[in-house]
């Protein structure tokens, strides 16, 4: 037997994919970052399994970790990704319903389809837990 799906509060922006994950699209809006790159949310995916339980992805769009003229590096990168997960994630997560257990912060420097293979993006992935109204972070 398998176990439910929890869903988030579903309005109009959010689609349910076939794997039973919802995906909230994002925006333009760019986002500020330590590094002062240009970031922008791409989507937020909701419930797609992940090895600790209930898992959100903010998946964010950063043309400048580029490879092919990096302005970012990986180690620049970190603390922006770890900004996104306190500054922007953690406020937002009482909106997708229950706590998860793994918030999942990742940039790339073009939108890629999540779960496709894109060998020419450059993709940075960080894995966080919540502890004490912060993200802490985890070996992912």
């Amino acid at each position: 037997m398998t176990d439910p799906v929890i869903l988030p509060p579903l309005g109009p922006l959010w689609t349910v994919q076939s794997d039973g994950s919802a995906v909230l699209a994002g925006d333009d809006v760019p986002l500020e970052v330590p590094s002062g790159q240009v970031v922008t949310l791409q989507d937020v995916i909701w419930n797609a399994p992940g090895p600790d339980g209930l898992t959100l992805r903010f998946r964010f769009v950063a043309p400048a970790i580029a490879k092919s003229a990096p302005a970012i590096d990986f180690e620049t990168a970190i603390a922006d990704m770890r900004a996104l997960c306190d500054s922007f994630a953690l406020p937002r997560i009482a909106d997708f319903g229950p706590e998860p257990a793994q918030i999942i912060i990742s940039l790339s420097d073009v939108p890629v389809q999540f779960g496709e293979a894109a060998p020419d993006a450059t993709q940075f992935f960080e894995a966080y837990r919540i502890e004490n109204g912060t993200c802490v972070w985890e070996i992912y």
